[in-house]
């Protein structure tokens, strides 16, 4: 029988929650409020609480992130912590300091502890080492080649293993950018990344005498040195999952709520197609849905060994796919539904809706735009503010392109009913 990982799917709100939950996530992880990787996440504890109560609800796990290197400073506050902790319940938390994996063990001697990828654990004998600590898992850096997980997977058997599928990458090694420290003074591993390996730079020549700054033309490949690519491992996934990893990980907490419907979607399918058919498995149905994804093109990054220069583009750093978020469906009524725009959407627009539990896809091409609330027609409609559009049933297939269901019923079943638009 094959053994199937875990898919695990990132939170940064609650809204990211319940989409993990919707698409198949068979976890989800999040951080603690100000004390993880994400300080930025854009959600409370209270929030957290609510996730972690309806994916329980769902038969879905949650682990937290508190995968900070701490300063002494930082242990005034962890009986604080130790409080939201308890309140909070996980199953399991990440940690990355081993001072704070001593605070856990000793706070919470029965939790499971999860090692994050900011331990950098790259060989078998640094998972031993925070396996005979008492560790349950370890999440592996990136930098891990597929040769040397088999290798690590086989000298270590009786631990948990997570690597990346999914997701950034950094330009240094992993979320220690010197860049953001240095230019910005705000912490990588606080989860405040500036993000500056995105930035378009200029080389500038200055005479000391005079102070004159000239600057120095480059060719088109340096001006975006440092712009990685996003990790897909979609195109490996049948190597990836006979290797043995115990979970996949998607990174993503500061992503958008389509981010995680899309990925956790793709990878959904994927995985159990994989188990229906293993040895006829094919992933190209699955990475077209990742493509249409705003990305700034996929690399499969260590998987092979050393990065190549594919991994990264000199170019530019804009999406190389021609669709974005159109909107998601936040309310069910009797003659059609409401719809929060994400982005501008214009009469004649064409709108493809992702549905849960299935990869067929159902498609509306709206006539005109109505508002939500005055029911008027308006030629365009932008996004914020929760503008939203009336999208009246008559206007709904009932069976989309190429699709046997009935969006209708599947959006009056699943109300987070997200979405794709050109």
């Amino acid at each position: 029988m094959i053994k199937l990982p875990e898919l695990l799917a990132p939170a940064g709100t609650l809204d990211a929650f319940r989409t993990a939950i919707l698409y198949g996530a068979d976890a989800i992880y999040a951080g603690v409020p100000g004390f993880s990787m994400r300080a930025r996440a854009k959600i409370s504890v209270d929030e957290v609480k609510e996730g972690i109560r309806l994916a329980h609800a769902a038969g879905r796990k949650v682990y937290l992130a508190f995968n900070l290197f701490a300063h002494d400073r930082d242990y005034d506050h962890m009986d604080r912590v130790g409080d939201v902790i308890d309140y909070l319940a996980p199953d399991a938390l990440i940690v990355a300091d081993p001072g704070v994996f001593t605070w856990v063990r000793g706070r919470f001697p029965d939790m499971p502890i999860h090692i994050s990828t900011q331990a950098n654990i790259c060989s078998a004998a640094s998972v031993q080492f925070w396996a005979n600590a008492g560790a349950r898992l370890c999440v592996l850096a990136r930098e891990v080649s597929h040769a040397e997980f088999v290798d690590i997977r086989r000298a270590c058997p009786d631990i948990g293993l997570e690597i990346f599928v999914h997701g950034a990458m950094c330009m240094a090694y992993s979320g220690r950018c010197l860049l953001s420290n240095y230019i910005t003074g705000r912490a990588a591993n606080r989860g405040a990344c500036a993000q500056l390996c995105r930035w378009k730079y200029d080389v500038i020549l200055r005479e000391q005498a005079s102070g004159i700054e000239m600057p120095i033309d480059e060719d088109g490949r340096g001006a975006y040195i440092m712009n990685a690519k996003d990790l897909c491992l979609m195109p490996r996934l049948a190597d990836v999952i006979a290797a043995g990893p115990d979970s996949l990980k998607i990174e993503g907490r500061n992503r958008s709520e389509y981010y995680v419907a899309s990925v956790v979607h793709a990878y959904r399918a994927a995985i159990d197609a994989y188990a229906a058919a293993p040895d006829t498995f094919d992933p190209a149905p699955f990475m077209a849905d990742l493509n249409v994804l705003e990305t700034r093109g996929y690399t499969t990054a260590f998987f092979d060994g050393a990065v190549g220069a594919d991994a990264h583009d000199y170019d530019t750093t804009r999406s190389t796919s021609p669709y974005h978020a159109a909107g998601v469906v936040v309310e069910i009524g009797p003659d059609g539904i409401v719809f929060e725009l994400r982005n501008e959407i214009r009469g004649g627009d064409e709108i493809v809706f992702l549905l849960p539990g299935t990869m067929d896809k159902a498609v509306i091409r709206l006539p005109r735009i109505i508002h939500a609330i005055t029911r008027s027609d308006v030629p365009k409609m932008a996004a914020g503010q929760h503008n939203s559009i009336f999208i009246p049933w008559n206007w709904v297939p009932k069976g989309g392109a190429g699709s046997n269901c009935s969006l209708c019923c599947c959006i009056q079943a699943k109300v987070e009913g997200f979405v794709l638009g050109p």
